[in-house]
């Protein structure tokens, strides 16, 4: 079968290696779409990210759909050859305190696609355990299915902001994740959405997919905009998906009294100030938001209900073969989101 390659920063080989056959509790997945992840594109760039590095070739790719052609012995009942299925990257140990709890995201031990050295999509086939697949209905496309993996992680980040109805809610960011946790905050009830960006090609995508106000902050100040649209109040709900050092700061001004934070984004430095004073005098929850924790059905239903739209915010789908010059345009700062088609 082909896979991508990434050998050294910048370089993908696409090769040949051997078909993997399904373990007892595995299904194979023959990969149709996976998406173009940041972490991807940084994998791609700079050959790590934080103490996660690529210190041998790796198989990118973690968001992906495709269909079985094979099922482990123990797995035969669950799937059939031909169902579509999407597949959760990440696979916990089910056996630590955090998995017992329920909070499996946080396992220590989680076998997690395309993190070092655990290979990723970027393949023709894929081994994965059927605990972890997901069946797509007849509504729902192999590149929806690929996609619910950032709507997970904007589904997560709601249900930690505990995003009801009702609720106003800041997004900063308008990438892949910002705009899918705008749906998913909409989705779970929020009644006013606005959106921040420094893109104005972005910030346009975001009003036409629903957002109530856009915020460009290379001209406005976020805190002073979001109080003009709040009465002053600010927002009952800020989720953090830029990682902009500005905005992770800004997300005090911009909640109310009482109100939560949810920080997404991954800043370039991991330690910033915060005024400690302001979020004791006004009493503001904040919360750290790592992946994703039992989503993939929410996601599924979502798509299928029609709900939310994941495939408006690709902007190109390019081949295996092509994933080099693919990669290069997901590093431009107008693309979202970029897709490799596997199949050629």
């Amino acid at each position: 079968m082909r896979v991508a390659v990434l050998e050294e920063p910048g370089s993908f080989v696409v090769e040949e290696r051997d078909k993997p056959a399904p373990g007892s509790d595995e299904v194979v997945v023959e990969i149709g779409q996976v998406g173009i992840c940041g972490s991807d594109v940084h994998y791609y760039e700079h050959g790590r990210i934080g103490d996660y590095v690529v210190e041998s070739p790796l198989i990118l790719g973690h968001e992906s759909a495709g269909e079985v052609v094979s099922v482990g012995e123990n797995a035969e009942g669950d799937f059939d050859v031909g169902d579509r299925v999407t597949l959760e990257p990440g696979v916990p140990c089910r056996r630590c305190a955090h998995c017992k709890r329920g909070e499996y995201n946080l396992c220590p031990d989680v076998t997690f696609m395309a993190t070092p050295p655990d290979d990723g999509a970027f393949a023709e086939f894929v081994a994965w355990p059927a605990d972890f697949a997901y069946r797509l209905p007849d509504s729902v496309s192999t590149r929806e299915g690929a996609l619910c993996e950032p709507l997970s992680v904007g589904i997560h980040a709601a249900r930690r902001g505990d995003v009801g109805v009702g609720d106003s809610v800041l997004v900063s960011g308008c990438g892949p994740i910002g705009l899918l946790a705008m749906e998913a905050a909409k989705a779970a009830g929020a009644t006013e959405v606005f959106i921040s960006d420094v893109v104005p090609e972005k910030l346009a995508l975001a009003e036409e997919r629903g957002a109530d106000a856009t915020i460009d902050v290379s001209e406005t100040d976020l805190a002073g905009a979001v109080s003009d649209r709040t009465d002053g109040a600010g927002v009952d709900v800020v989720i953090e998906a830029s990682g902009a050092v500005p905005a992770i700061r800004t997300t005090i001004d911009a909640v109310r009294r009482g109100g939560t934070v949810v920080l997404v984004g991954l800043a370039q430095d991991a330690e910033i100030p915060l005024d400690t004073g302001d979020i004791i005098d006004n009493e503001l929850d904040f919360h750290g938001s790592f992946r994703y924790q039992n989503t993939y059905p929410a996601a599924i239903q979502l798509l299928a209900d029609g709900a939310v739209d994941v495939e408006g915010i690709v902007d190109f789908e390019m081949t295996l073969t092509d994933v080099d010059a693919a990669f290069e345009r997901a590093k431009e700062s107008g693309t979202v989101k970029g897709m490799i088609s596997v199949p050629e």
